[in-house]
């Protein structure tokens, strides 16, 4: 439920030229200034509504496929310190 006014001053011309978007748009003027301020808004943010949709879409996704990865060694996380220390060894002759 729309309770804020808000008002200021602009020229007649671009009174006039909102006046005739709104008629275009089957809108009234208030209902047009609101959609151009949410627009904005969402534009200036750097985020759009379809964005974040997006990017929730993503994260599920990622979410979804992670510690999926398989290999050929099913303890290669516990063993990693010494996997890593025997190619260091391997690597430098020691």
């Amino acid at each position: 439920m729309k309770t804020e006014v808000y008002s200021w001053r602009l020229s007649p011309h671009l009174k006039a030229e909102l006046e005739e978007a709104a008629r275009v748009e089957r809108k009234s003027v208030a209902d047009l200034l609101e959609q151009i301020a949410q627009d904005w808004l969402e534009r200036s943010s750097g985020r759009s509504r379809n964005e974040e949709e997006r990017q929730q879409q993503l994260h599920k996704a990622a979410l979804e496929s992670a510690g999926s990865i398989h290999g050929n060694d099913p303890n290669r996380a516990e063993n990693a310190r010494a996997e890593v220390r025997s190619r260091i060894a391997r690597r430098h002759g020691r």
